[in-house]
């Protein structure tokens, strides 16, 4: 259930004190300063003067629950490694086309108005906080990092260690060294990956960097990368406007009116890039991720032209097997009498293009 109406609105004062460096004060390449996109509907308020938390799903999950799903999970078995085709990389294209190189995880190059975009990049062999431990890729990158045709804007929706991945950062810094996005209080993450000049936005901020207008938008997830620090960092996605198109990546989320509200604050979406995995139990992440069937519910609630499925495929991260989510996609894309073209998943390395308008 969403908060009352009375708490609907944010404290600016409370928020003056997040950051230093928010975006809010944060020059763009213009010299101009991010501002908040133009309100369509009620502003919720997501933070509590220490902590952001979900308008639509404040109740955190407790220990009990984490036990009662390491107790009761019926974890199925992926294969240790796949090997996939090999797809040529992708090269710039044409100011008034629209591409999409899918890398894996929620790793994309998009490219739009003549810039390359990459989102939540990892290249890494695991996604955590030490390089002998933690979730580890079922299948390589798409595409050589080096092999991409250039970076001009870094998009990092939220800290964890699948989306914000230090090491792959620090080679996408030292190689472009392109202009950088995220949520608020994650800039001191990005400096540990020499990334000091990313501008922090709150939810419906915009500000123009590489040659785009970047709106960071809602989502509803939950931020940590360590024990005491859950949900001191804010999570979202983002709009990236450049070119007359117009691209949505979702990064993770949960499904909540917020999709809809996206949807009318932006009625023209020429591409989404929606979650499809990393959804079961459905008791225990319905909260934090969608799966399939709700994924598609958020490309209609979004009137996007066409969506693109991620977050599936590559880490093991949750408890279903590792073709669930494009089989689920299928049904529930058939069920909903959309066709391939309108919700579809690219192969790992694959890049597609479509026209902009």
């Amino acid at each position: 259930m969403p908060i009352s109406q009375a708490d609907e609105r944010i404290n600016e004062e409370q928020y003056a004190a997040l950051s230093p460096g928010r975006a809010r004060a944060a020059p763009d390449r213009t010299g101009g300063a991010a501002q908040p996109a133009a309100p369509a509907g009620p502003i919720l308020n997501h933070f509590n003067g220490d902590r952001f938390f979900n308008p639509y799903a404040p109740q955190r999950k407790t220990l009990q629950d984490v036990q009662r799903w390491r107790q009761t999970r019926h974890k199925e078995p992926w294969p240790e490694h796949i090997d996939d085709p090999v797809f040529p990389p992708p090269g710039r294209v044409a100011d008034d086309r629209i591409s999409a190189t899918f890398i894996g995880h929620s790793t994309f190059l998009v490219q739009l108005g003549g810039i390359c975009v990459l989102t939540d990049p990892i290249w890494s062999k695991r996604c955590s906080p030490v390089f002998f431990a933690g979730p580890r890729r079922a299948r390589r990158p798409g595409q050589r990092l080096n092999a991409l045709p250039g970076v001009d804007l870094l998009l990092v929706t939220h800290n964890h260690y699948d989306h914000m991945d230090l090491p792959t950062l620090r080679r996408v810094r030292a190689r472009w060294a392109p202009q950088v996005a995220t949520g608020l209080r994650n800039a001191h993450h990005l400096a540990k990956a020499d990334i000091r000049t990313a501008v922090e936005l709150d939810w419906w901020e915009s500000t123009d960097l590489a040659g785009a207008r970047v709106t960071y938008v809602p989502a509803q997830h939950f931020s940590s990368r360590g024990l005491y620090d859950r949900n001191k960092c804010l999570w979202g996605g983002f709009v990236v406007e450049a070119g007359g198109a117009v691209v949505y990546f979702a990064g993770d989320s949960g499904y909540s009116p917020h999709f809809a509200e996206i949807g009318r604050r932006f009625p023209r979406i020429d591409l989404a890039l929606l979650p499809i995995g990393a959804y079961e139990p459905r008791w225990f992440m319905r909260q934090q991720h969608v799966n399939p069937e709700e994924a598609v519910r958020a490309h209609l609630d979004l009137g996007a032209r066409r969506s693109l499925g991620m977050h599936f495929g590559t880490f093991q991260l949750t408890d279903e097997a590792i073709d669930a989510p494009v089989m689920a996609l299928r049904e529930a894309r058939l069920r909903a009498g959309l066709s391939q073209d309108d919700f579809d998943v690219l192969a790992f390395g694959e890049t597609r293009e479509y026209v902009a308008a």
